[in-house]
């Protein structure tokens, strides 16, 4: 069983009690819709021999019974309909609202390399898109049991013409049943395509529309059109390939249909034009109450192709929650090439461009694969211990850091879900952007658009390093903190920043070129010294600090 196969079977288990419910509304919408034609066809015919047989005849027959049987079939084919609708999809839903966490930690948890493989667009396209097959997949779980039960209505009302008419009505079923499964098997590759060219266009587009300015700027917009109207085209073509395919569905269910009346109709004609009726038209019910069923086999491709790429995506990662892992002592000590950097030291990690400064911060927060022997914790080896257990140490401002779409707020509490209205204006005003917050229409609560759209450059690096801020960590770790801003509110930065970790007791790992900051620390280490470049080497980092107990290695 694969890890999406355990991860499925989990929430159909959960969510059984409203699959069983959509079931069981399922089975008495067919049952219902059944009756309801046929007895439509039996009470419409007899009426109207009734009526040619004369007023004598027409006067005694009793239209009230079967009118009040019509009525309140449906009443019942309504609302169980609406009952199996709700049901289902509240399965459905349920099942997703776990489903796509638990995606999004298997992305977040798998091997460095192969998380950073795929784009945005193209897990943005598997965990909505692919996803969303799923979804119908859950929904349409009741379709068996409302086409049994509409096979077991219908033989019971065809049986009135006679055996042969129940045997005919059934054989159709069984034969329209073969023919889709065969259907759904060419309609496998098509509905595959589909599926990868869908994502395959949401992934272009998302790129795409990142680099909107860029390509505005170099007059690109045109080729940027024809990338996505390729992959837009491609698209086309599945769809018609599938389309092509999808039309047999439809021709099949039709053809069953007429034949299944038409040969209740031969077969029930010695048993009265009423009895016959009600036959054919139950027989057709019959036959439509197999429609579910039928397009849950179209949709097999697709359902196959989303299982295969969910389950690519689930390949090395962790359907478990994150472990809240614990550092047992908030002093940590790194211990570099020259000697001990002890809690609360100022470090600026120096070297030129390009000689591993930030690849060496991203190996530390295992934001990048490390190689044996290169970084150590302790006397463990860094491969050795918990991505996570190592991310509790650091409250880190990348080059390129990213804000969500969202509030002020929304992404300060990315720093520390559990801050308050106090620590939130702390933080903002350590980063020297309380009084542009203030300023803003809801303040905290102020929208800042896709990836701070609303705000400057500044800001939005400000606002990521007030978010580190807030971050319960023994270590800040900011890789050029204030690249884009002016001298003047770098410096109060600089000033904000060592009354705060005087405060906190933190300690500060500093990768930037600007003459304030590395003047504000302490302590310069050096990456252009051999030894330092990655990958290979001897050890870069040793870090010694006391792990809780049951902190287990990765």
């Amino acid at each position: 069983m694969t890890a999406l196969d355990a991860l499925l079977a989990e929430q159909r288990l959960r969510q059984r009690p409203m699959l069983v419910r959509a079931a069981g509304y399922a089975a008495l919408v067919a049952a219902a819709s059944v009756l309801l034609l046929g007895l439509s066809g039996w009470f419409l015919t007899a009426a109207a021999i009734a009526g040619f047989a004369g007023p004598v005849v027409a006067q005694g027959f009793n239209y009230m019974l079967p009118s009040a049987g019509i009525r309140l079939l449906a009443i019942v084919r309504t609302g169980a309909r609406y009952g199996e609708r709700l049901a289902s999809h509240e399965a459905a839903f349920g099942a997703l609202a776990r489903v796509r966490p638990a995606l999004f930690r298997a992305i977040a948890a798998a091997p460095v390399a192969r998380a950073l493989s795929f784009s945005t667009g193209e897990a943005t396209a598997r965990i909505v898109q692919d996803v969303g097959v799923i979804e119908t997949r859950f929904a349409m779980a009741s379709a068996p049991w409302g086409m049994a039960a509409a096979a077991v209505a219908g033989a019971g009302l065809t049986v009135l013409g006679g055996w042969a008419a129940a045997a005919a009505t059934l054989a159709c079923l069984g034969t329209l049943l073969l023919v889709a499964d065969r259907l759904a098997t060419a309609l496998e590759a098509p509905g595959r395509a589909v599926q990868r060219a869908t994502g395959a266009l949401k992934d272009e587009l998302a790129a795409q529309a990142a680099a909107a300015a860029e390509l505005r700027c170099y007059a690109l917009e045109g080729w940027a059109a024809a990338r996505i109207a390729e992959r837009s085209e491609a698209l086309g073509d599945a769809v018609e390939a599938q389309a092509a395919v999808l039309g047999w569905f439809e021709l099949a269910q039709a053809v069953a249909i007429a034949v299944a009346a038409g040969a209740v109709v031969v077969l029930a004609r010695g048993h009265g034009a009423a009895v016959m009726a009600l036959a054919a038209l139950a027989a057709a019910m019959t036959i439509d109450g197999a429609a579910p069923l039928v397009r849950s086999l179209a949709q097999r491709g697709a359902v196959r192709e989303a299982e295969a790429r969910l389950g690519a995506l689930l390949d090395g990662g962790s359907l478990s929650p994150t472990r809240q892992l614990a550092v047992a002592s908030p002093s940590i000590t790194f211990a570099l090439a020259d000697g001990p950097l002890l809690p609360g030291a100022r470090v600026q990690l120096a070297g030129r461009s390009g000689a591993g400064k930030t690849r060496l911060v991203e190996t530390l927060l295992g934001l990048r694969p490390a190689e044996r022997g290169q970084v150590w914790f302790d006397d463990r080896d860094l491969v050795d211990i918990a991505s996570d257990l190592r991310r509790e140490i650091f409250g880190w401002v990348p080059q390129d850091a990213a804000l969500l779409s969202g509030t002020v707020r929304d992404n300060l509490l990315l720093g520390c879900a559990q801050a308050d209205e106090a620590a939130l204006w702390q933080a903002l005003h350590d980063a020297a952007l309380d009084m542009r917050v203030h300023g803003l229409p809801q303040g905290l609560d102020s929208w800042i658009g896709e990836n701070g759209a609303r705000l400057s450059g500044g800001e939005r690096r400000r606002l990521a390093l007030a978010r580190a801020y807030l971050r319960p960590a023994s270590w800040l770790v900011l890789d050029e903190p204030s690249e884009g801003l002016d001298a003047a509110t770098e410096e109060v930065i600089i000033a904000r920043l060592a009354a705060r970790l005087t405060r906190t007791r933190q300690g500060l790992l500093l990768v930037s070129h600007r003459p304030a900051f590395a003047a504000f620390c302490d302590q310069v280490v050096s990456l252009d010294v051999p030894g330092w470049a990655l990958p290979g080497g001897p050890p870069l980092v040793s870090v010694g600090f006391p792990i809780s107990e049951g902190a287990a290695a990765a």
